[in-house]
């Protein structure tokens, strides 16, 4: 049987001497297994999917896996994110052959989506299918797309609902009940 787990953490973050509030994102994982972390960015050519790019490669316990987008495909996401040096990992733009890949080893994955929120669902779904981790950008987000969701990762082990990246524009948080599997949906 699956266990849920809910948690809802805005976050701040100061840049640029402002204090900013972050948007929200959801985490829906199976179940997670050893401790090297594979990461796919699902939207790498985007502005924030460069960013978390660089960001992946720098962090300990982490290691690119793949960089799935429409543009920019086939060549190397080091170069996109200009770099020092290429990464040798080409951008791709079909998530299923990128998960199918990296399920196969038997390291923890996780992967983090920045595409249009209409895709959210799907590609959790894929995701979860292939017993990876989902963060997805969610900024906008509709309730009947939380629901689903919501009902999606009741069949999984945890759901993290948490801030990422800020902006002063208006956005919708998603807030979690620790005690059930329970979405509230407030637009601010």
């Amino acid at each position: 049987m699956a266990a849920l787990s809910c948690h809802f953490q805005p976050t701040y973050f100061i840049n640029y001497k402002k204090v900013m509030k972050t948007k929200p994102f959801i985490c829906c994982s199976s179940s997670t297994q050893g401790n090297n972390v594979k990461v796919i960015i699902n939207g790498a050519a985007k502005e924030i999917g460069r960013a978390a790019v660089i960001a992946v490669t720098k962090a300990r316990g982490m290691e690119l896996a793949g960089a799935v987008d429409s543009n920019f495909v086939g060549q190397d996401i080091g170069q996109v994110c200009d770099m020092e040096e290429p990464l040798e990992i080409p951008i791709i733009n079909d998530l299923t052959m990128v998960l199918g890949s990296l399920s196969q080893s038997k390291a923890t994955g996780v992967v983090i989506d920045f595409t249009d929120p209409s895709t959210v669902y799907d590609n959790v779904k894929q995701a979860t299918a292939f017993g990876m981790n989902s963060v997805v950008y969610v900024p906008r987000i509709k309730q009947e797309t939380v629901m689903a969701l919501s009902m999606l990762c009741e069949k999984a082990s945890t759901v993290r609902v948490q801030g990422l990246f800020g902006c002063t524009d208006t956005f919708n948080w998603i807030h979690t009940s620790p005690a059930s599997s329970n979405f509230s949906f407030i637009s601010l």
